[in-house]
């Protein structure tokens, strides 16, 4: 008897359906047809297993198995469920009326246990839309799952159940998250607050002014300065997700199979801080089988370098286009997958080999030209896209034994919120823009324009400082934050004074000695 039960592949962040044909007939052979992976093959052996151990006789018929369309790759031990499935519903072990209406996924143990898989909420998000009544899953990844609405979702842990909801003899109670109140429950909840850095006041203003405007920053100071204690905390005071948001991140996290077992949606933007060693492959993804890399899982947040110059200078180049474009287009010879890449950039770095370049109780002992030669390591490219350059300092006893609390992130964070809901008011008119780092030239002329005072001090920074060119357009769109901080319309001189003390790495006498 022909059947078919339904599934999905992931591609991207994205699922499309899989329909599973399973046709029993005379004979004792096994097909499987439809370009499936080796795990796809290797599913007749857990699934005989998985059968025969919760006491059903697995068909000893020719059987034959077609995963469509037959010209997408399937991959992976999830479709272990629906071809189990499949194949007893064709031997007439399982009622056919039910099939049509559910979408199920899982990986079978030898027990017949339904073990986790990635991608469930892409694979949810593709079921409600194309009109299934239900999703079937592991018990592990429900709570994923459920996020989507107006989809009964169920969870699972053994196939029997599985079995015997579709021939009626059990009901199986649909899992129900109220999405919003979990999710604006846990998005201001931080270990991490600003409260416990203590000094480095002109650093934590960077930061605020990186976060208000998602300007990408980078730090250069000595070990020991607060360098990587600070990038950590940046996320308390980015302005909270946003539902489509989290919705967006969680998908590429459910997809990277990074999903903690029983959470739900994402609700604080990812913090992601790869090791030096990391590959241009790990770090912006790909592989024989493409999945996300570390600037995807950290979209919508932040991704942090540090020893940005100990990274290898070919992982560090492939992440121009990434930054620019906010995006990651990984193609292949039958295929393109597109991953989202929005993040804000932070990075840290010592002056010098040493470290103790510009300290003030240390002396640099690196010979001449060292200095130049290890910020050489870093393109010109790369530190264009990069828009607070800011050098940071040790703090003094006085300040690291002072017991009293800094200003909380709380606080940091009301007033990023206001200057983010000036910059969403602003460029409401302008797809794909949402901050003013964003900005192109275009709306810099347009919204970026100091006043008489600021493009004369401008002017004089830049011939003072032999600032380059491309430092121009970096200081206007930092200082259209500042103004945005200050609650301002106009972008005013103070606001390019401020502006231009964060281009330090621009300045051609940087790093002299």
């Amino acid at each position: 008897m022909l059947v078919k039960v339904f599934g999905a592949a992931v591609q991207g962040i994205d699922a499309l359906v899989v329909t599973i044909e399973v046709n029993c007939s005379q004979g004792i052979r096994f097909f499987m047809v439809g370009l499936p992976d080796a795990a796809v093959k290797e599913s007749h052996e857990r699934i005989v297993s998985a059968v025969e151990h919760n006491g059903y006789k697995f068909p000893r018929r020719q059987i034959i198995v077609n995963m469509s369309p037959a010209d997408i790759r399937k991959e992976g031990a999830a479709y272990d469920l629906p071809l189990a499935v499949g194949i007893l519903a064709s031997d007439g072990k399982i009622a056919c009326d039910k099939l049509s209406d559910y979408m199920m996924m899982g990986e079978l143990s030898l027990d017949g246990s339904i073990l986790p898989v990635k991608g469930a909420l892409p694979i949810a998000i593709k079921a409600r839309e194309e009109g299934f009544k239900g999703l079937i899953v592991p018990k592990a990844n429900v709570r994923e799952a459920a996020v989507v609405n107006n989809l009964d979702v169920y969870g699972v842990e053994n196939i029997t159940e599985v079995i015997r909801f579709l021939n009626g003899e059990v009901e199986l109670e649909p899992t129900v998250i109220d999405t919003r109140a979990e999710f604006f429950r846990e998005n201001t909840r931080f270990d991490l607050d600003f409260s416990d850095v203590k000094g480095q006041e002109s650093v934590k203003r960077a930061f605020e002014v990186a976060a208000a405007g998602g300007h990408n920053i980078i730090l250069i100071g000595p070990p020991g300065a607060g360098k990587s204690m600070m990038a950590k905390r940046l996320p308390s005071i980015l302005p909270p997700l946003t539902l489509q948001e989290a919705l967006e991140t969680t998908k590429i996290h459910s997809v990277a199979g990074r999903m903690e077992r029983g959470s739900s949606l994402l609700s604080q933007r990812p913090f992601r801080a790869p090791h030096h060693t990391i590959s241009s492959v790990a770090l912006v993804g790909g592989g024989t089988y493409p999945q996300p890399g570390e600037i995807s899982l950290a979209h919508n947040g932040v991704l942090f370098l540090d020893e940005l110059p100990e990274f290898s200078r070919q992982v560090l180049e492939v992440m121009r286009q990434p930054l620019e474009d906010r995006k990651i287009t990984i193609a292949r010879a039958k295929y393109s997958i597109e991953y989202p890449a929005g993040v804000m950039l932070v990075a840290s770095m010592n002056p010098c080999p040493c470290g103790y370049y510009n300290h003030p109780d240390k002396e640099c002992i690196c010979s001449p030209g060292a200095i130049q030669r290890y910020l050489g390591k870093i393109s010109g490219p790369l530190l264009d896209r990069i828009d607070i350059q800011v050098e940071i300092v040790p703090v003094p006893f006085e300040k690291i034994s002072d017991t009293r609390p800094a200003e909380p992130s709380e606080a940091i964070r009301r007033r990023v919120i206001a200057a983010r809901e000036i910059q969403a008011a602003r460029f409401a008119d302008t797809p794909g823009v949402y901050c003013n780092a964003q900005m192109t030239t275009r709306l810099l002329n347009r919204h970026a324009v100091p006043d008489a005072a600021g493009l004369k001090r401008l002017k004089d920074a830049m011939e003072r400082f032999h600032l380059s060119a491309r430092a121009y357009d970096r200081i206007l769109k930092v200082a259209r934050t500042i103004a945005d901080l200050d609650g301002s319309e106009t972008v005013q001189v103070q606001h390019i004074n401020e502006a231009v003390n964060y281009r330090n790495l621009d300045r051609e006498n940087w790093g002299d000695r």
